[in-house]
């Protein structure tokens, strides 16, 4: 194990020296995002109970909820869940969510 975390720390560290870019696209690791208008959020802590009930949904790896432009954009495995299941989430603890941009 620690063999693979120096090599792994090596490769970022000559990447960083060559310049190039060593961030991880969602796309290139299989997972997908999805945006989601989120009603009846009131106050600054509306947010935060949106995203805490979006993260426990399996699968999901990040939540990002907007309270101004009331959007949350999730970023998911669609092998271990959908966005009617991460919608559903933020319905059941009060929170109706939409989904703004249906693929599935």
């Amino acid at each position: 194990m620690k063999l693979l975390k120096t090599i792994f720390l090596t490769l970022i560290l000559l990447g960083l020296a060559q310049g190039l870019p060593m961030s991880v696209s969602a796309a290139s690791t299989g997972e997908i995002s999805g945006r989601f208008a989120i009603d009846k959020m009131t106050c600054a802590l509306c947010p935060i109970t949106v995203r805490k009930s979006m993260e426990k949904v399996p699968g999901v790896k990040q939540v990002e909820v907007n309270y101004k432009t009331k959007i949350a954009t999730v970023i998911f495995d669609p092998t271990l869940t959908s966005k009617k299941h991460i919608a559903n989430a933020s319905t059941d603890i009060g929170y109706p969510a939409s989904i703004l941009d249906n693929t599935e």
